[in-house]
């Protein structure tokens, strides 16, 4: 499975810049403008999350969890046995199981790719949007706002994004795919500017001296 196909989405963080989209609901962009203020002052976000894939006429249902801790540009993500480590320019993606190490510089661009550091703002160019329904989850009111993609010939035919009415967190993001694949990523637990050391974000080679490295680079 590649995490981070659009059409299987996923994974984060920071900012609103430019709006490049053409139809903006008013209250939808407010809401998304207050989730994105909250998100900015915090100094990291760590966020469990649950990962399920769906096709119905394939008969096909794929279950996962993860973690991912974000920092400004850099991130850790443990999913599928497998971490990576992004110091902000070199990507590390270690895998225990093949005891190797892949090191390669980070391209969100390449495969239609959304990188853990823009999970959370992923929204902000390229989508319409509108105020969707409003649902209650474990006593908790989720505001959705629904995402058409402005190309249409994305691989996606729309996408849902809730949102905690009270925190102004993301509680999950639902999307269809123009194959009809649902992927839901739904946050599990949100933890705010947890003490990390120094080197939290680095690549430790001397813990990985029997792996084989491999450097695209």
């Amino acid at each position: 499975m590649n995490f981070y196909k659009k059409n299987i989405l996923f994974c984060t963080l920071f900012s609103i810049g430019t709006l490049f989209a053409q139809n903006k609901d008013p209250q939808a962009k407010q809401l998304l403008n207050q989730v994105n203020k909250k998100v900015e002052s915090y100094e990291n976000i760590q966020i469990s999350f649950k990962y399920v894939l769906e096709n119905e006429a394939e008969n096909i249902r794929q279950e996962t969890k993860g973690k991912v801790t974000l920092e400004d540009d850099k991130y850790v993500l443990d999913i599928l046995g497998i971490k990576r480590v992004f110091d902000g320019v070199k990507l590390y993606t270690i895998s225990p199981e093949d005891e190797e190490v892949t090191i390669s510089t980070e391209n969100p661009d390449e495969d239609n790719t959304i990188a853990p550091s823009k999970l959370l703002s992923f929204y902000e160019s390229g989508y319409n949007y509108s105020m969707d329904i409003i649902q209650e989850k474990f006593g908790r009111k989720i505001q959705y706002i629904k995402l058409i993609p402005i190309d249409s010939n994305s691989e996606i035919k729309y996408a849902l994004l809730g949102i905690d009415t009270l925190t102004k967190h993301i509680y999950n993001l639902i999307e269809i795919g123009s194959n009809d694949t649902k992927t839901t990523l739904t946050v599990l637990d949100f933890k705010t500017n947890a003490p990390l050391s120094q080197s939290f974000f680095n690549f430790d080679a001397a813990r990985y001296s029997d792996y084989y490295i491999n450097n695209l680079d």
